[in-house]
């Protein structure tokens, strides 16, 4: 049997309590009567949604149906989406996160209790544990790993404010597979001032595989392993490369608070294989983050960050490279499936050998749409 095509998730959005009957929607005392989530759905719902949460037979619908009418069922296209995703759009209708206007808004029709009953009853047609949860998909930061599988492509520059001039730039494809697993290739650009003469090459390109190993989102905490190897693909002599296959390992945990606080951490090690020409390290990685959002929480997200970054060669007489990274991510998009993220890199120690950097990121969530989709 062929396999269904998997759909954007958030366009499950697009019909959420699509045509509520007006009985249901309109006057105080009916809207009173809807208790609970269950009872919002099969008085309103379930005509177009169906009983299971699949959809309805087309012959049963007084519309026709779009290409990404949602599978509640499907914990592939559910899990992924936070809570308020899914709110902002029945709040205040599709258009306001890009969305068709064949979804209408509820925000007058429904309260806001009301409306996080019937999302907490559309996550019980999901009959799968294990799947991570969206809201343990914290903002990504500039440097520190996070532990959520993602399904995402980043385009991120780091430009040299100091010394000679260079940039270096990192093309990274994250994709999920499973319900705990996400492989990655990132492909290093760089160009830089050598002696007054420009070159540019790739650097080292990494392959490497991620899976969660704990997530709870009562508790707020998500755990992952990742283990890459880096191809000695860069130039050593322009000092685009490390010259040696590199393994990578390392462990990161997320950590989110109900005041929307979240702290990230990663601890690894670069373990090339020669280390004669690169030396092993260790490095410890956190962001601490804070996320807010207007009209409710359920607008334009904005995450300010900072970064403490450690990293130590494992040779004798080695120092410990501190820097510290101030940042903010804001949402792009209406769908927020695009993001951009800015910072700059500032040395705290071993500071005559090391520049100040200014740090961007460009981000979009493919799974969420096309780019050119949700704006």
């Amino acid at each position: 049997m062929q396999a269904k095509p998997r759909l954007p998730r958030t366009k499950l959005l697009a019909a959420v309590l699509l045509l509520l009957p007006a009985p249901v929607i309109v006057g105080q005392s009916s809207r009173d009567g809807l208790e609970t989530g269950e009872q919002i759905y099969k008085s309103a719902c379930i005509t177009c949604h169906g009983a299971e949460g699949a959809g309805a037979p087309d012959s049963h619908t007084v519309f026709e149906r779009p290409s990404t009418f949602p599978d509640f069922t499907r914990c592939d296209q559910t899990t992924p989406e936070p809570d308020v995703a899914w709110k902002a759009v029945i709040t205040n209708g599709g258009p306001d996160r890009g969305f068709s206007q064949i979804m209408p808004s509820f925000g007058k029709a429904l309260s806001s209790k009301q409306i996080d009953q019937v999302i907490h009853y559309l996550r019980s047609f999901c009959h799968e544990s294990g799947w991570p949860r969206g809201e343990l998909n914290l903002p990504r930061a500039l440097v520190t790993e996070k532990a959520y599988p993602e399904d995402e492509v980043v385009i991120s520059t780091a430009v040299n404010a100091q010394a000679a001039p260079g940039v270096t730039s990192h093309i990274i494809h994250e994709q999920r597979f499973g319900v705990k697993n996400q492989i990655e290739v990132d492909v290093p650009i760089n160009v830089q001032d050598q002696n007054h003469v420009w070159y540019g090459g790739i650097g080292d390109i990494t392959l490497g595989a991620k899976r969660v190993m704990f997530s709870n989102l009562r508790s707020g905490s998500i755990f992952a392993l990742q283990g890459s190897l880096l191809l000695p693909s860069g130039n050593r002599t322009r000092g685009f490369g490390e010259g040696t296959t590199t393994f990578e390992t390392f462990a990161s945990f997320d950590q989110l608070f109900r005041s929307h606080t979240f702290i990230q951490t990663q601890f690894g090690a670069d373990l090339p294989r020669h280390t004669d020409i690169a030396p092993q390290s260790l490095f410890f990685n956190t962001a601490v983050g804070q996320s807010f959002a207007p009209d409710h929480g359920l607008g334009r997200l904005w995450s300010p960050m900072l970064e403490f970054l450690a990293a130590r060669d494992l040779v004798d007489g080695a120092k410990m490279d501190w820097d510290l990274l101030p940042q903010v991510q804001v949402t792009i998009s209406k769908r927020q499936h695009v993001r951009a993220d800015f910072g700059v890199r500032v040395p705290a120690t071993n500071t005559r050998e090391r520049n100040i950097q200014m740090m961007v990121y460009l981000l979009w969530d493919w799974q969420d749409g096309h780019l050119t989709e949700g704006w």
